[in-house]
């Protein structure tokens, strides 16, 4: 069973990390309900894998090309 640290934190168990297929680096969250505490993870949005792809430059002149 896991303890809670002086910190407030506790290890998730690794079944329950495998279950949930979360890694270091990965945000959850969490919800309460019925005094049952819920663990999710977060998902990342599909668009944020292609954060920075274009590289840096004006967007819109970028928007003006893509007209």
């Amino acid at each position: 069973m896991p303890t809670l640290t002086t910190k407030a934190q506790v290890t998730i168990p690794k079944r329950i990390r495998t279950i949930l297929g979360v890694k270091p680096g990965d945000e959850v969250d969490f919800d309460v309900k019925n005094d049952t505490i819920i663990l999710l993870k977060k998902k990342k949005l599909p668009i944020a894998k292609w954060k920075g792809f274009l590289g840096h430059g004006r967007t819109d002149k970028l928007m003006e090309e893509l007209r």
